[in-house]
């Protein structure tokens, strides 16, 4: 561990101006509030702080960020107040330990919902001071060098983690060493064994060619002088996690990668970057699709560099970032080269882009009615994006993620464009909403009135935003689709009794239910969620016995014995008037399937489990649920006259799922409640008869062979 007057030293470098007195008190406090804490090394637990003040003073943080890695877990761990840090130091730091405080609470775990919830309150604590992340970024990045004193399985969980979250903000933050750092070192943990098989391969590619990356510097500086420029180079092979990844993505193997070595040539001016990029293209020959000018066009993050692939010596493929000192600083240090130092100075960094206002967009989005998994969804998106650029008719640039569609485009100009987005141009020419948009392409939105999301465009969309939209506006029209469902569905049910559907009866019904509004009293039926007998009883409790399909179950099958149960396979379905056979199951008495259930194939060499049974003859009043599958046009009523016709047959729908939405059809799986066959056949009859209807059919499904309807 390293003393206050190394640290305070550490700091003079950058900042010779730094308030070494409030260092010093910040340290002997952190040291005498963690006395007697040990870690699981067994080391005194203040060598933590420490450690992480000592990586927020290399990347040159101001005096408050080191003092609040020194105290950021004595409000948590030990008997320190945030008023006492407060008196003691200054309000600013009392809250950024309260701030990292709070983030350490929001443990993440295997559970995805309670995941993205985490997420979801790291970003609003982010966004109110960037400074709390830096400390626990730097926080995690010394837990992940001291891993190893950890349980196994703590460190995977801890691994995770950070190749999940942590990792991907430290490069969303701009601080891309950290995410390499990150990266492998949570790798180390995952995937031991092909973390080594890289380094391996290395060893054995440095002995055959010796040393690449010097040879390949030579010849960079030797191209330099000739073009008279000043600059610094820097080459070294990358990553192991980040060579796995592109094996990976790329479904190669070691030794078909060709750019697993890298190279940065620092210059002094904008036109020298340009100046070293042609000496480059002139020595070697460039890769045709690998240039990419982040300088003309900076990510959001502020980074700014020119990235070329060449071949070079050898025949070996090398990536080369040019950029000057002051891009170099961004690049390396992120969001911290806003506090970054020049002799002893705090100095403006005019390429330093502050991702609070990223951070700051994304809170404003937060919408607290959002699914959680869809949140976490975003947040992945946002992290993880590599730009492209592309143009609107007139100009304007739009910056979207790599593999981005023409509907995340459409999203990007504007909300209301993406809901009426109907084509798209790309470069003049029409192509389908799928096509995946490239740098410098001209991307033209059609539009139509009336138009609105469709439900396959989730798959279509890459970027947060539009996959938001999207999501929001079919849950809006799901709402308007149920409602007009669940009023057709009660108006049959009370028809059923004799009565009629009145706004009073329905707002009756919803109070009694615990419903604010008749709406939301409809989308529930609608929906499946409440049944249309609740809500008749809820007025009519005397008439309700007659709605829908709860009587009491009877024993319907012969050929079973007194104290054998049955329950029906919902593989197929069957109901009385169908040939069926019994198929004996541990904990499920006998399961009844039809003759002709594709799933009876599993049993034919266990003749001992089957049953021969038949339906009771007579009239059933037991209801038995099957599904049919209908193909409908896409015109308002249609949907509202099929159920009616159900209803008017004396049957119950009591679950329906859209499977395929098109501009014209619908497909649409349907659970009806029913007698017996020939019931099914009159609905089925009735149903083909509609001139909107263009087929129905019944739908079996093998896949749910495990589950079965109980019914005695």
């Amino acid at each position: 561990m390293i003393s206050a007057d190394d640290l305070i030293a550490l700091i003079r470098t950058y900042n010779p101006k730094t308030n070494a007195d409030m260092i010093a008190d910040a340290f002997a406090f952190g040291a005498e509030m963690h006395d007697g804490q040990f870690r699981h090394s067994g080391e005194p637990y203040f060598t933590h702080p420490v450690a992480v003040a000592a990586i927020l003073a290399e990347q040159q943080m101001d005096d408050a960020t080191v003092i609040t890695a020194l105290l950021h877990d004595t409000i948590e761990d030990t008997k320190a107040t945030y008023a006492e840090v407060e008196k003691r130091f200054s309000k600013e730091i009392a809250d950024l330990v309260d701030g990292v405080t709070k983030l350490t609470n929001l443990q993440l775990n295997s559970s995805e919902t309670k995941q993205a919830e985490n997420f979801r309150k790291l970003f609003m604590a982010t966004s109110r001071d960037l400074r709390v992340t830096l400390v626990k970024l730097a926080d995690r990045l010394h837990n992940m060098r001291t891993i190893k004193s950890m349980r196994p399985q703590k460190q995977a969980q801890k691994a995770r983690e950070t190749m999940d979250i942590y990792a991907p903000l430290a490069g969303r933050m701009g601080m891309q060493w950290m995410r390499e750092e990150l990266e492998d070192l949570a790798f180390r943990v995952l995937n031991p064994e092909g973390r080594n098989s890289i380094i391996r391969r290395f060893i054995t590619l440095q002995k055959e060619t010796g040393d690449v990356v010097e040879k390949i510097q030579a010849d960079m500086e030797l191209e330099m002088d000739k073009a008279g420029l000043s600059v610094d180079i820097y080459g070294r092979a990358k990553k192991p996690y980040s060579i796995w990844r592109k094996m990976q993505e790329k479904e190669q193997g070691f030794s078909r990668l060709s750019d697993i070595y890298g190279f940065r040539v620092i210059t002094q001016s904008d036109a020298d970057c340009y100046a070293a990029l042609g000496a480059i293209h002139q020595r070697w020959a460039a890769v045709p699709g690998r240039f990419k000018d982040y300088i003309s066009q900076p990510k959001t993050n502020g980074y700014r560099s020119l990235h070329t692939t060449v071949s070079g010596r050898d025949g070996k493929r090398v990536e080369v970032q040019i950029r000057t000192v002051e891009m170099h600083e961004v690049a390396e240090a992120g969001v911290a080269a806003h506090w970054s130092y020049r002799e002893g100075v705090r100095v403006e960094n005019r390429f330093a882009v502050d991702p609070a206002r990223w951070i700051a967009q994304l809170s404003e989005r937060l919408d607290e009615d959002h699914d959680h998994d869809e949140f976490l969804d975003m947040v992945k998106l946002e992290m993880y994006q590599d730009q492209v650029f592309c143009f609107t008719p007139k100009g304007d640039v739009i910056k979207l993620p790599r593999g981005a569609t023409p509907i995340d485009f459409a999203y990007a100009i504007h909300t209301r464009i993406g809901h009426a987005c109907v084509g798209a141009k790309v470069d003049g020419i029409r192509v389908p909403l799928w096509t995946r948009v490239k740098n410098g392409q001209s991307v033209e939105v059609i539009t139509a009135e009336g138009q609105t999301p469709q439900a396959t465009w989730t798959d279509i969309a890459v970027t947060g935003r539009a996959k938001t939209a999207i999501r929001r506006a079919l849950r809006e029209e799901d709402r308007e689709r149920f409602i007009r469902l669940g009023r057709e569905l009660v108006r049959v049910s009370f028809e059923n009794i004799g009565k009629e559907v009145t706004n009073k009866a329905l707002k009756t019904a919803g109070k009694s239910l615990g419903l604010s509004n008749v709406d939301d009293l409809l989308e529930r039926v609608g929906a499946a969620e409440i049944t249309s007998r609740e809500v008749v009883s809820a007025v009519f409790p005397d008439l309700a016995k007659s709605v829908g399909n709860e009587i009491e179950a009877r024993r319907a099958v012969i050929g079973l014995s007194p104290d054998q149960s049955h329950s029906r396979a919902q593989c197929c379905q069957p109901i009385p008037g169908e040939r069926i056979v019994g198929i004996t199951s541990r904990g499920e008495g006998v399961v009844v399937h039809a003759i002709d259930c594709e799933v009876l194939v599993n049993y034919e060499d266990q003749p001992e489990r089957w049953i021969d049974i038949h339906w009771q003859e007579g009239t059933h009043s037991v209801t038995n649920t099957i599904t049919l599958e209908l193909t409908i046009t896409n015109d308002a009523g249609v949907l509202g006259r099929i159920c009616s016709v159900i209803g008017e047959h004396d049957a119950n729908i009591s679950d329906l799922v859209f499977v395929d939405r098109k501009p014209d059809y619908f497909r649409l799986l349907m659970d009806v409640d029913l007698r017996d066959t020939e019931h099914m056949h009159i609905i089925m009859n009735a149903l083909e008869v509609d001139s909107n209807v263009a087929s129905v059919a019944r739908h079996r499904d093998p896949e749910r062979a495990g589950k079965v309807q109980r019914r005695s």
